[in-house]
C-alpha cells in the first residue's frame, strides 16, 4: 500500500483537502482508506448506545456491526497510543492510504496552509513535507507550492511523487 499525508496547523483546510482528495482518487479508480490523528479525547460513540455501554463497562475492543458497515473501537486503557505503522498494518490492503495529521511521522506529506491562521509553515523544517498547498502565493520554499483549492493538481502531484503515474 502506498501512503501519503496531509498535515498542517489547525484551521488550515486539512480535512477539506482530505475529503476532496478521497473523492478525486476514488474517482480515478483507486481504492483509498484514511487515517486521521486527533490530539484530544475523541468520542466516536454516543453515550447510552449499546457499544458505548460495552466500552464504559471495560471492554478492550468493541466491534459494532450492521448490514451497511462495521467498526472496531479499541480502548487503550492506559497503554501508549499505537504507532502509525501499527495502525496501517491493521488496514485492509488498498491502493492508497491518506493520512491526516501526524506532522512528525516520516511518511511523505503535503502541508495545508491558509495565510489567515498566521502560523509559520512547517515545510522549511520538515523534510517529509514534499509540497505546500496554500491559499496564497508563497516564495522561497524548498518544495513546490500548489493552489489549496486545485484538488486535481494536488492529486497529480501525490500520484507522481508516489510513482503511481508518470
Amino acid at each position: 500500500m502506498k501512503i501519503y499525508g496531509v498535515t498542517g496547523w489547525k484551521n488550515t483546510g486539512k480535512t477539506g483537502l482530505m475529503e476532496r482528495l478521497v473523492l478525486e482518487m476514488v474517482g480515478r479508480g483507486l481504492r483509498v482508506s484514511t487515517i486521521k490523528h486527533a490530539h484530544h479525547d475523541t468520542e466516536t460513540d454516543l453515550p447510552g448506545r449499546d457499544s458505548y455501554r460495552h466500552r464504559q463497562a471495560g471492554a478492550r475492543e468493541v466491534i459494532l456491526s450492521s448490514p451497511r458497515r462495521w467498526a472496531v473501537m479499541h480502548e487503550l486503557r492506559g497503554d501508549a497510543e499505537p504507532a502509525l505503522d501499527d495502525l496501517i498494518a491493521r488496514l485492509t490492503p488498498v491502493d492508497l492510504v491518506l493520512i491526516e495529521g501526524y506532522k512528525r511521522s516520516a511518511h511523505p506529506k503535503i502541508e495545508a496552509h491558509r495565510a489567515e491562521t498566521g502560523r509559520a509553515l512547517l515545510a522549511p523544517d520538515n523534510p517529509s513535507i514534499r509540497a505546500v498547498a496554500s491559499d496564497t502565493a508563497l516564495g522561497g520554499l524548498p518544495v513546490p507550492v500548489l493552489p489549496l483549492d486545485d484538488t486535481s493538481a494536488i492529486a497529480d502531484f501525490i500520484l507522481r511523487d508516489l510513482g503511481m503515474v508518470t
